[in-house]
């Protein structure tokens, strides 16, 4: 977001921050490849976990607004299937298999990104996963592997990536938080706490590039509609209203028209 923009949050036009992170319902984010602007025509986005889901729908819709994309995953066969879509779209991208928990494979791909593509100044921070079981039956392992991929990782790519964009006046990052950051539920108390620190780092690198042009933000995403069986039955039980669903989520009148971008890079 720039710093001088404005977006609707929650019926309220708001002045855009770096420090602010933004609730976005998914299903108003209309990341399509529809979109044919070239807003971000030049520009390098990369997109960790840029193979299916959320990652693939923002990977298509960087590449729609012109930007060439680093897409990023441990599964290079699903990463080879965005990269067709994107190419057949009339896109650019580039395919890069890492390990984002991993500081010397972190490292590595910021200089094969570089030497492919070029620096980047739009990152995309995806990557997560999730392992639901009550705190004491975790192991200490498997604490870890949610907290290494969900916050660990966003700190190795930043440290990797911000030098790319320092110096040069522009830099976008966005990470991928979580409506269970905000509030929760048995069984998610790594999944949430891995969430709930991220928007702390998000708020604090923000500040500390707010004065060189770099914006970092983070999202929260709500319900989706292909996801609202999932939140009815497995959250809620069956029988439960789409409205009395979203009256219980931290954010639940939509921020723009489906047809309006909510994020401007």
């Amino acid at each position: 977001l720039d710093q001088d923009e404005t977006i609707s949050f929650a019926n309220r036009e708001e002045p855009a921050r770096g420090i602010r992170t933004w609730y976005v319902r998914c299903r108003d984010l209309n990341m399509t490849t529809s979109n044919t602007q070239a807003g971000l025509t030049g520009k390098i986005a990369l997109v960790s976990g840029g193979s299916k889901g959320l990652g693939r729908a923002m990977a298509l819709a960087l590449s729609a607004q012109g930007a060439s994309v680093a897409l990023v995953s441990r599964n290079r066969e699903k990463l080879a299937e965005v990269q067709k879509e994107i190419a057949d779209a009339g896109g650019k991208a580039a395919i890069f298999t890492a390990d984002v928990t991993d500081e010397g494979a972190v490292m590595q791909l910021a200089s094969d990104v570089a030497e492919q593509l070029g620096k980047v100044q739009i990152l995309v921070n995806n990557a997560g996963t999730n392992i639901r079981k009550n705190l004491i039956e975790f192991s200490l392992d498997e604490w870890r592997t949610v907290l290494d991929t969900n916050l660990t990782s966003v700190f190795l790519m930043c440290k990797a990536f911000v030098p790319h964009m320092r110096g040069t006046g522009y830099g976008r990052i966005l990470s991928m938080s979580s409506i269970m950051s905000h509030v929760s539920l048995p069984g998610r108390s790594a999944y949430s706490s891995s969430k709930a620190a991220l928007l702390g780092l998000t708020r604090a690198l923000a500040l500390e590039l707010a004065g060189e042009g770099i914006t970092v933000n983070g999202i929260s995403p709500g319900t989706r509609k292909q996801m609202r069986s999932f939140w009815q039955v497995f959250l809620l039980g069956d029988g439960v209203s789409r409205k009395r669903l979203e009256r219980l989520l931290p954010i639940s009148v939509p921020m723009r028209p489906a047809s309006s971008p909510v994020l401007t890079f």
